[in-house]
């Protein structure tokens, strides 16, 4: 189950600045080359995908794979033009999905 995640970013910047995000969702990943007491495979259940959108854009996002560590953390740079909603997506293998969003005030 994926767990409400965290988000480090500045609620208002200057038109055209460059700043930085940090996210950070507790996840245990499991890359599915385990095997349980019985050695039967445990089933992957990664964070597969991350998406950033600012206004409905896609601002940022990042693919991810069976080496990505447990409790991903994120870090990248956004500029903004406009005031912007920016919404954040953690995409689970099995279809679960956690979306926070923060509003940024451009100044």
């Amino acid at each position: 189950m994926l767990e409400k995640p965290k988000i480090r970013i500045p609620t208002s910047v200057k038109k055209g600045e460059v700043f930085q995000v940090k996210t950070l969702i507790k996840h245990p990943m499991e890359s599915g080359n385990r095997k349980d007491a019985s050695g039967a495979p445990i089933p992957r259940k990664i964070i597969n995908r991350f998406v950033c959108k600012a206004n409905g854009k896609v601002a940022f996002s990042a693919d991810f794979n069976t080496s990505v560590s447990a409790d991903p953390f994120l870090t990248f740079s956004l500029r903004l033009e406009e005031t912007s909603k920016l919404e954040f997506s953690w995409y689970e293998d099995g279809g679960a999905v956690v979306t926070e969003t923060v509003d940024v005030e451009v100044k």
